[in-house]
Parts: structure tokens; C-alpha cells; sequence
């Protein structure tokens, strides 16, 4: 019996290739970063070629540190960036363009003017999104657009799209499967989310043909095989990221949460086996779906978390590495409120605002970088409880909950100690980390015969460590109308 179950983690900024043990511990980790393309203001692309080396280097380099050969391996789970959108020739397995990344905001006007148009209810109604350029039907329509012939090569049926799971999935085949799975598929403006299939009807507003388009799948399936890594393994799991993550933190039951804190964050909360139409624009979405049955969700999603501190190293160098930014914040004068809305490529949940761009407010002369590196954790914090009043709006049901949380940032205890402060909640970090990772693995284990089911799995979750509520009423009072008097302003300031 195979040992070992082996998850691909393609992210926004990096690839890993984590090996869990048959008990799903992990026991090999490789990671690669890749290249962010910033050809414009506001478009974000990355080379699909690279994101296929980095998992084909970061595979390799994982399965040789746990001393494992491809017999070794019961199967693959994979869990991707989602909405990134690529489009190739099915012929040479090229992408005709680079990929557009969810953070890209080209497509604003095109939105806008369906908007204009009066198709948002519907479209809401249908996929559970809401007209943005994030989702990737606009972004397809964008590339058969401006790359020259791909219309007639789209009619001629010789290109394919794929979000990035579909992409690898391509060549983890060798072109011989194309296909998602339903989480990937309900990112795109063009599923039925209650039907689980592509809408003609939407495919045709947005001016993307069907033929471009994958199999929709269950998120534990059988999606092929690879023969890339010394011999044949199947792949038996796809999920998008935050999918995965919530799949890897155990949250099975209508009522339980969990957000990332990644790039962005994003916080799902399972409403069970309805979707719930939000009346405070977050999203629907489907959490997974297994044996042809959808688990829905909420979701908010927020564009600019870890990235906040990645601009901090990268663009205002105020810190050499990610993890300075705790001892920088902890620095900060606790009489200085400076507040940080990180809309660097606009507003996410519940504003949805394109247009809005990233400021600063509460400056004076005696703020400095430890209080910028303060705002920028807090934005985190502010932005979480923003998705929060908004989904108990939505689904009483949620009350009060104990939030689950992974992602880079929740290593910082500076900014999970806050977050708990301004939910005026309980926050737990679980033990294994990697749960987006984990979520993955364990899809392609249930579907491989090697993992328990939905409550043998859940049982297994364990807490590392419980963030409680120390801030009192009137400072979080105080602290929460400075952050919604900033993010007024933002949204004035852009339009």
C-alpha cells in the first residue's frame, strides 16, 4: 500500500509541493517563489511556464526529501490560486498570453458596463458572485479580445481555458485531461451554482464560448494520472485554495469558519446544502462537492492581507524580512491611530469598490514606520470584522463562532492577538499549518481509499493555540469608527 499522499499548493506568489504521511502529517515541504508582472497599473499577470516549473521543481524536490518514489505515492491533491485565468493551444499546450491573475483589474470597464446594463441580479442570482474583475469570465473575454486570432482559433476549437488547476492538470496529463473541479468552476461567472453546470446564457453575455471550457468535476475524483515523477500516480483531488483550506480546517458543519491569511484573506463560512443569497454583497460559493453534492458557502474576500507587508519590505523597505514587521509594529506608540486601507488594487468584500485605492490616515508628526507597520497588521483585523457583521447580516444562523484561521500571517501572534481583539472573539491556530495543502491531500486521499471520512477527519483537528478577546469595549468602540471613518474616506477619494 502506498505510503504517502502528495499535495501541489500553487499559489499567487510561490509554489509548494508538500508529502503527508498515510496519518496526513507532514513530512517533506519544497517551495519556489515565481515572478509577479506588473505590465500596467492595475493589471497583475504571472508566466504560466514558470508556475509549471516551479511545480514540477518543487514536486520533484519534495518526493526526493521524504525518500519517496512514485509508488510510493497513493495520489495527488491539487489546490491553486483561483480565477487566474489562462488560456493555451490545445495542439502545443501553450498559453497564448500570459495568465491574468485574480488581483488584475483590467477588466473594470467591462464590468462596469454590464452593470450598467442591468445583468448583475441576474448573474448574482445564477453564479452567487457579483460583477467584478476579479472572476475570470471577463478576464477569458479580455484575452480572445486582444490577443490577435483568438477568436477565430476559439471558433475553429483549438484553444482551451483553465483556471490554474485545469492548466496543470493539462500537463500533469500530457494534454489527455481537461477539467476542474466545481469550487474552481464557481469562480468564473459562468456556473450555475444549484446546477453544478455551465450556463449557455452566461457563457454568452460575457462572450466566451463553451468549447472553451473543462469538465466540471467533484472536488475527490478521478482526474487522470501523471507519469511525470517516475511512474504513474493519480491525481484523485482538486479544490481551490480557499476551498482547500476550509476542507483542511475541518469546517464540515453549516456554521463553522474559517479565513486565510495569505496574499489576500479570505474567510468562508459552510451554510450547508442551500446556497444563501447574501443581501450584503459577499459571495456564494460552493465549499466543495463530493459524490455530486454541493456544500455552500459565504465568502468575503479580501485583495490586500500579507501583501500589506510585503509592500512594507519590498516597495517603503522599512523591513528586511516579513516576520520584522511584528518587533516593528510592537514599537509603534500605542497614542499614535494611524489606519492603513490597503486598496492597492481596489476594495474587496462587502465594498467591491475597483476603484479605490490604497491610503493612509491619522498621520502627524510624531508617527512614523512602527506606526505605518502597526496599520498595515491591523488593516488585517479591520477588514476580517468588515466580512464578519457582514455574514451574521446575511445568516443569523453564524452567532457567535469561534474563528479558524491559516496562512503565512497567522504565525504572527501581533496580528492574531488583534484580530481576536476587534472580533471581540475567539481566534484558534491549528497545528498543522498548512491547511490549504492539507484540505488537498486529504480530498485525494478520501477518493484513494487511504483517509477517513468527513467526521473521522474533523475529529483529528487540533488547536495550537486560542487567541481571546483583552481589548475593552470603549477602545474597541473607539478604534472600529476610526477604521470605518478611513475606509469612507478611501472610497470617496477613489471615486
Amino acid at each position: 500500500m502506498a505510503d504517502f499522499l502528495l499535495a501541489i499548493d500553487q499559489g499567487t506568489t510561490s509554489t509548494r509541493a508538500i508529502v503527508f504521511d498515510a496519518a496526513l502529517k507532514p513530512v517533506a515541504v519544497a517551495q519556489q517563489e515565481f515572478r509577479q508582472i506588473y505590465p500596467a497599473p492595475g493589471h497583475v499577470e504571472h508566466d504560466p511556464e514558470e508556475i509549471w516549473s516551479s511545480v514540477v521543481a518543487t514536486v520533484r524536490a519534495a518526493l526526493a526529501k521524504a525518500g519517496a518514489a512514485a509508488r510510493d505515492v497513493a495520489a495527488i491533491g491539487i489546490t491553486n490560486q483561483r480565477e487566474t485565468t489562462v488560456v493555451w493551444d490545445r495542439a502545443s499546450g501553450r498559453p497564448i498570453h500570459n495568465a491574468i491573475v485574480w488581483q488584475d483589474r483590467r477588466t473594470a470597464d467591462a464590468c462596469a458596463a454590464l452593470r450598467q446594463a442591468g445583468h448583475e441580479p441576474m448573474i448574482a442570482e445564477r453564479t452567487g458572485l457579483l460583477l467584478d474583475p476579479y472572476f475570470s469570465a471577463t478576464k477569458i473575454a479580455w484575452l480572445l479580445d486582444h490577443v490577435e486570432g483568438a477568436r477565430e482559433t476559439t471558433r475553429a476549437g483549438r484553444l482551451a481555458f483553465g483556471t490554474i488547476d485545469t492548466f496543470l492538470l493539462w500537463r500533469l496529463t500530457g494534454g489527455k485531461v481537461h477539467a476542474t473541479d466545481a469550487t474552481n468552476a464557481a469562480r468564473t461567472l459562468l456556473l450555475d451554482i444549484r446546477s453544478g453546470q455551465w450556463d449557455g446564457e452566461l457563457c454568452e453575455l460575457f462572450g466566451v464560448p463553451q468549447t472553451l471550457l473543462p469538465k466540471v468535476c467533484d472536488s475527490a475524483g478521478d482526474f487522470g494520472a501523471t507519469d511525470l515523477f517516475g511512474g504513474a500516480i493519480s491525481i484523485l483531488g482538486i479544490a481551490g485554495d480557499q476551498q482547500a483550506a476550509t476542507v483542511g480546517q475541518g469546517c464540515f458543519k453549516p456554521g463553522m469558519m474559517k479565513s486565510t491569511y495569505g496574499t489576500g484573506c479570505f474567510a468562508l463560512l459552510n451554510t450547508g446544502e442551500a446556497p444563501v443569497q447574501s443581501r450584503n454583497r459577499l459571495l456564494t460559493t460552493i465549499a466543495y462537492q463530493l459524490d455530486g453534492r454541493r456544500t455552500y458557502a459565504l465568502e468575503g474576500a479580501i485583495f490586500i492581507a500579507g501583501a500589506a507587508v510585503q509592500w512594507l519590505r519590498d516597495a517603503l523597505k522599512v523591513i528586511g524580512t516579513a516576520p520584522d514587521v511584528n518587533a516593528l509594529a510592537e514599537k509603534a506608540d500605542p497614542q499614535e491611530q494611524v489606519y492603513l486601507v490597503p486598496a492597492f488594487v481596489g476594495l474587496g468584500a462587502p465594498w467591491w469598490d475597483a476603484q479605490a485605492r490604497g491610503a493612509l490616515f491619522g498621520l502627524t508628526r510624531k508617527a512614523g514606520v512602527a506606526e505605518i507597520a502597526r496599520a498595515a497588521l491591523e488593516a488585517v483585523g479591520y477588514q476580517t470584522r468588515d466580512l464578519l457583521d457582514a455574514m451574521r447580516a446575511d445568516w443569523p444562523a453564524a452567532g457567535d463562532m469561534v474563528l479558524r484561521v491559516d496562512g503565512g500571517m497567522t504565525a504572527s501572534d501581533v496580528t492574531m492577538q488583534f484580530l481576536a481583539d476587534i472580533l471581540d472573539a475567539p481566534v484558534d491556530r491549528p497545528t498543522v499549518m498548512e491547511t490549504t495543502a492539507l484540505g488537498a491531500a486529504y480530498l485525494a486521499g478520501l477518493k484513494a481509499g487511504v483517509c477517513p471520512d468527513l467526521a473521522g477527519f474533523a475529529a483529528r483537528w487540533q488547536c495550537e493555540r486560542r487567541f481571546t478577546p483583552r481589548m475593552d469595549a470603549q477602545t474597541r468602540a473607539r478604534k472600529w469608527a476610526g477604521w470605518q471613518d478611513a475606509v469612507r474616506r478611501t472610497r470617496t477619494s477613489g471615486g
